[in-house]
């Protein structure tokens, strides 16, 4: 019985191996001429495509960028103090891709999908290529719904719709990260992903972004792709493309997407080392001729998509720094008329503690006001011009030893409204409080009061707003135009709260 089943199983593999068919797998290599700084340089690889990917000996992967006669450069993804000249590398057939998918969101990770937060190993059924085109024209729609970011002075006067592509400029230290950071906070209700995208950061910086988000409850709908100042250039270069790749993933599911790159300024010196090590030639300010391209084609990747294309959208807040408030510089000049708008954050304001310090006559929004709701629009064009008028008036006060008195209204109106504009970090408000608090002034109702009691002004009026007038708070933020007679309601609710503070006078 045993000899009858050993010679059965002796001709089943007989049988297969007369009729396997054996055939030869060219496997191209080439050889490592140069490794260094975070490039290298190979010969052979006759066959290679331009961003493919090469693996070196030890795992480091690398991407093809110059395809030249006689060799090719690459930029190396990881660490290449192990690597030496001589070292065989290999094609991988495929081109540079990143990890996509629900399962990202809450988590620390780095642009090829290595786990940065020390939790769960994550298991990734799809990736995407890091570079995908832009959707096109006819895939488009227009910019029509409004990303609030909880913060008064851009949700009424710099409005953002969703789709839109918003630059934050302003020195170091002048708050753009937390500005940034309070738009993914007030996200965390409203069925928006949010991607944080750091780029060249400190680990300390990043470690405090996350906490920060974890105690705000808004890391659950939130991926942090980090590339920090001790990862290679190669890294840090393809990183933004990476993270806009998993941010298109859910805009084809039909999501509605926000990106913080924080910050491309870094990006851009990434790209500069890497080709100036590859040798391409250098133009203004060192920086290679395609510098515009290397964030066009990055920032054309957010849009509104039509129903047709699934209706998603993807907002991006590109973030840069200036240099001595130098707006006119090489790359911002570039971010500028590649973006739909800017907010500037005046060092200045900054310094006066006027935070957040948004300078609202050098901030503008392209496309916003035609997202912003019917009632917050009624309440900000008449601030817009009392804010504007007082600006330029409070200049020319400084030199003036008499005023008139419709000046001096003028002048205090405005020291309201810029009371008023005034928040604290990490606390983003509903629209409707914004509106609410925003119309009182326009009203007057803070005439007589301090400029250190609007905090317990305004917090007793949003109290009582949503306790005795909950209803007109949905109207608000449903996109309802209010009559004369509710606008009307809203005012007694804020002079009843305001009268419970004593004035002065009264003290």
């Amino acid at each position: 019985m045993l000899r009858h089943l050993v010679e059965d199983a002796l001709t089943t593999i007989n049988r297969v191996v007369d009729q396997h068919e054996p055939k030869l797998c060219a496997k191209e290599t080439g050889r490592v001429v140069y490794v260094g700084s975070g490039i290298a340089r190979i010969k052979g690889l006759s066959s290679i495509t331009s961003e493919e990917l090469v693996r070196f000996p030890g795992g480091v992967l690398g991407i093809a960028v110059n395809l030249e006669p006689h060799e090719v450069g690459i930029i190396l993804l990881g660490d290449s103090d192990k690597l030496m000249t001589g070292t065989d590398v290999s094609a991988t057939g495929r081109e540079a891709d990143t990890p996509v998918g629900e399962n990202l969101l809450g988590r620390v990770i780095d642009a090829t999908g290595r786990i940065l937060d020390r939790g769960k190993p994550l298991s990734f059924s799809e990736r995407w290529p890091v570079e995908r085109l832009a959707p096109a024209i006819i895939e488009r729609a227009a910019v029509t719904v409004p990303l609030e970011t909880g913060i008064k002075t851009i949700d009424a006067l710099i409005p953002i719709g969703r789709g839109q592509r918003e630059l934050i400029v302003g020195d170091r230290q002048t708050g753009k990260t937390s500005v940034a950071v309070d738009t993914i906070i007030n996200q965390r209700d409203k069925a928006v992903i949010c991607i944080y995208c750091a780029i060249g950061q400190r680990g300390t910086a990043v470690a405090r972004v996350v906490e920060t988000l974890r105690t705000h409850h808004a890391m659950e709908n939130t991926i942090v792709v980090v590339a920090s100042d001790e990862d290679p250039p190669g890294l840090r270069y393809i990183t933004p493309y990476a993270a806009t790749t998993m941010a298109e993933y859910f805009m084809q599911q039909g999501k509605d997407v926000l990106i913080v790159y924080d910050d491309l300024t870094r990006h851009a010196r990434a790209y500069r080392e890497l080709s100036l090590l590859l040798r391409r030639p250098p133009g203004r300010e060192a920086y290679p001729g395609d510098i515009f391209y290397l964030h066009a084609r990055l920032l054309e990747r957010a849009t509104q998509l039509n129903k047709e294309s699934g209706g998603g959208s993807l907002t991006a807040l590109p973030i840069i720094e200036t240099q001595a408030q130098d707006i006119s510089a090489y790359i911002p000049t570039n971010l500028i008329s590649i973006t739909d708008g800017q907010i500037y954050l005046s060092p200045t304001l900054f310094h006066k503690g006027l935070l957040p310090a948004i300078d609202v006559g050098k901030s503008v929004s392209r496309v916003g006001g035609k997202t912003q709701y019917p009632a917050f629009r009624s309440v900000a064009g008449d601030l817009r011009l009392s804010y504007s008028q007082f600006e330029e008036l409070e200049a020319f006060a400084r030199f003036a030893t008499r005023l008139d008195d419709e000046t001096r209204a003028t002048i205090e109106h405005g020291r309201r409204v810029r009371e008023i504009l005034k928040q604290a970090e990490h606390h983003p408000l509903r629209s409707s409080l914004q509106m609410v608090v925003l119309k009182a002034v326009n009203a007057g109702l803070f005439a007589l009061l301090e400029l250190n009691s609007f905090d317990d002004a305004e917090v007793l009026i949003q109290k009582r707003i949503l306790d005795e007038l909950p209803e007109l708070c949905e109207l608000m933020e449903t996109g309802k135009k209010l009559d004369d007679a509710q606008w009307e309601q809203v005012l007694d609710v804020a002079r009843k709260a305001i009268a419970t503070i004593r004035t002065p006078t009264e003290a």
